[in-house]
C-alpha cells in the first residue's frame, strides 16, 4: 500500500502515533519513515521528531498536504481554526483523508472552515498512549471509504487499542470513559498508596503493590472467561476483609459518584464542542 500521512501538530500524540507505527513490527511494511511527513512552526520539535525518527520534515503544513494522502491533525482545540482556515482551496484539490485527534472539535466544525465536505475520522485517543498502552474511540463520518476506515484503524492499534462508534456524539462518552479515564484509576491508586502509608507501609512498597494490584487486576479481567461481577465475587470470602471493604464502598455509594463523575465529564466534552465551534 502506497499510503503517504502527514501530521499537522509534532506534540506528544503525534510522537506517540509515529512512534508506534514505526516501532510496530506488524505495520512496518505497510508505514516506513519515508512515507511520514510532519510540519510544526515550533522547529525544534520537528528537528527532534526527524532525528529520532528519520521521517520527513515539511517546509510548511501546505507542502505537507501536497504529498500526503492522509492529513493528522494533532494541533491544540483552541488553534485548529485558525490553521485549516488558510488551507481550504488545497484541501479541496488534494481531499485527503483527515484524521482528527483534536478533542471537542466536531467534524461539521472541520467542514466549515474548510468550506467542503471530506472524509473525517475523530479519534479521541488517551494519555497511555504515550507508551503504545492507549484506549481509541473512533468515529468516521459517511465520506470515509472502508479502505480509509481499515487504515485508521491499523494506525490506532499501534498506540494500544481502538473501538469504533455509530454517532459522533458518543464520542463525548469515549471523552469520558477512557479519555478522562487513565486520571479516575490513578485518583484510586494515589488514595491506596496514601492509605497503606498511613498504615505504616513505606510510600514505594505502598506504590509498587498498589500499582501492581491494578495491573493484575486489569489483566485477570481481560484475560478471564468470567465476568467481572464473577472475578469480585471470587476475592470476596464471607465476612472477610475485602467484604467489609466493599460494604464500605456500597454505603458510601461508590457506584453513585463514578456515574456522577462520568456524567460530569460527558457534559463538559458536550459543551466544549459548542464552544470550540465558535472559536474565531
Amino acid at each position: 500500500m502506497n499510503t503517504t500521512i502527514g501530521f499537522i501538530g509534532g506534540g506528544n500524540m503525534a510522537s506517540s502515533i509515529i512512534g508506534g507505527l514505526l516501532n510496530n513490527a506488524a505495520q512496518t511494511s505497510l508505514i516506513g519513515a519515508k512515507n511520514l511527513w510532519v510540519y510544526d512552526k515550533n522547529q525544534q520539535v520537528t528537528k527532534t521528531l526527524s532525528t529520532q525518527y528519520g521521517i520527513n520534515v515539511a517546509d510548511s503544513n501546505e507542502q505537507l498536504i501536497g504529498k500526503c494522502s492522509v492529513v493528522i491533525l494533532a494541533v491544540k482545540p483552541q488553534v485548529l481554526k485558525a490553521v485549516l482556515t488558510p488551507l481550504a482551496e488545497l484541501f479541496s484539490q488534494t481531499r485527503p483523508l483527515i484524521i482528527s485527534v483534536v478533542a471537542g472539535i466536531q467534524s461539521s466544525s472541520i467542514e466549515l472552515w474548510l468550506e467542503q465536505q471530506l472524509p473525517i475520522v475523530r479519534v479521541m485517543p488517551n494519555t497511555p498512549a504515550l507508551i503504545g498502552a492507549g484506549a481509541s474511540g473512533l468515529y468516521a463520518n459517511t465520506r470515509v471509504s472502508k479502505e480509509q476506515k481499515a487504515l485508521t484503524g491499523k494506525l490506532v492499534d499501534c498506540i494500544g487499542i481502538g473501538r469504533w462508534v455509530n454517532s459522533e456524539a458518543d464520542i463525548d462518552a469515549v471523552t469520558a470513559l477512557s479519555g478522562s479515564g487513565p486520571a479516575y484509576f490513578m485518583l484510586f491508586i494515589k488514595g491506596l498508596i496514601d492509605a497503606g502509608t498511613k498504615a505504616g507501609l513505606d510510600h514505594q512498597t505502598a506504590q509498587d503493590l498498589a500499582v501492581q494490584t491494578a495491573i493484575g487486576a486489569a489483566q485477570l479481567i481481560q484475560h478471564s472467561e468470567h465476568s467481572i461481577s464473577t472475578l469480585i465475587k471470587n476475592v470476596t470470602s464471607p465476612a472477610g476483609t475485602t467484604e467489609q471493604a466493599l460494604l464500605s464502598f456500597e454505603n458510601d455509594k461508590l457506584e453513585e459518584i463514578v456515574a456522577h463523575a462520568f456524567d460530569a465529564a460527558k457534559t463538559r466534552s458536550q459543551q466544549m464542542a459548542v464552544e470550540l465551534a465558535d472559536v474565531k
